[in-house]
């Protein structure tokens, strides 16, 4: 039975409490989430570490929760609690970067999830641990870690050139790449014990993104391209029309105020006006 160490736990009670406040309050979700263009133009880096914290629903939240169960245990019993709580943090904000950096043109992106964490803890414990086995769905059936891992790296690359579905494949890329490197760094011995499942794993990752950072043009993301049939606005021309709609918005609230009394103002409404005011 897997023994949660007390990092693990925190983490699983934060992610719950943290995605309960966005699933009641819209306001929050979106004051935290990561977006492309929030990052960039308005400095938000906060957005790299609370989005991991976020979730779109109880059953992305429980997929998260249920996959970092099954690796933190045997991984935070054998480095201990802060250099596993450094390797999730390394993962969560890695993946966030990566997928700044993929998405650093589409302003509108915006992610939320603890997935870019799990897979720097899933792959780190791959690193450390190819041997072991990873069961398939709950089926009497199970792969070695690295198979796993390779399997999964070919997925995810795949996913990130194709744009299927609706999942944040750069995060779980950057995310797993990441924990690994961090882990490799933390016990160094792993890369000569385990060298050549570990190299299965980084060597398509590191030919996509030398592709996808020398040659970008030969890796276009047409997926993204197709949503924009009319004409494409920059960030900066996103965050002039964000602040003008933005402003009308306060302007109504306000104008609201003065016909009608703050009284008359809903809970939304407020916390609105008092997103509005601390971000002046």
């Amino acid at each position: 039975m897997n023994t949660l160490g007390i990092i693990s736990l925190l983490l699983i009670a934060g992610n719950i409490i943290f995605s309960y406040k966005g699933f009641t309050n819209p306001v929050f979700f979106d004051a935290y989430s990561f977006q492309v263009e929030k990052v960039l133009v308005y400095k938000e880096y906060k957005r790299l570490v609370s989005s991991g914290f976020l979730h779109t629903s109880w059953l992305h939240l429980l997929f998260n929760m249920f996959s970092l169960y099954a690796f933190s245990g045997s991984l935070e019993a054998y480095l201990g609690g802060f250099p596993f709580l450094f390797i999730y943090m390394a993962g969560l904000i890695g993946g966030n970067l990566f997928a700044l950096y993929v998405n650093r043109h589409h302003g509108d992106y915006s992610a939320v999830g603890a997935s870019g964490a799990v897979c720097g803890i899933i792959f780190s414990s791959i690193a450390l641990f190819p041997g072991m086995s990873v069961g398939l769905f709950g089926l009497p059936l199970s792969i070695p870690s690295w198979l796993y891992g390779l399997v999964f790296i070919v997925f995810t690359i795949y996913g990130i050139r194709s744009g299927t579905g609706n999942i944040g494949h750069e995060a779980h890329l950057g995310g797993a790449l990441a924990g690994m490197a961090i882990a490799i760094l933390m016990e160094p011995s792993s890369l000569l014990d385990n060298y050549l499942p570990i190299l299965a794993i980084t060597i398509p990752s590191i030919i996509f993104i030398y592709f996808l950072v020398a040659h970008p043009g030969s890796l276009a993301l047409p997926h993204r391209d197709r949503k924009r049939q009319a004409k494409i606005l920059s960030i900066d021309q996103r965050y002039n029309v964000s602040k003008k709609e933005k402003k009308k918005e306060i302007d109504t609230i306000l104008e609201k105020i003065h016909q009608k009394g703050a009284d008359s103002l809903t809970q939304t409404e407020r916390d609105k006006l008092e997103a509005y005011s601390r971000s002046k």
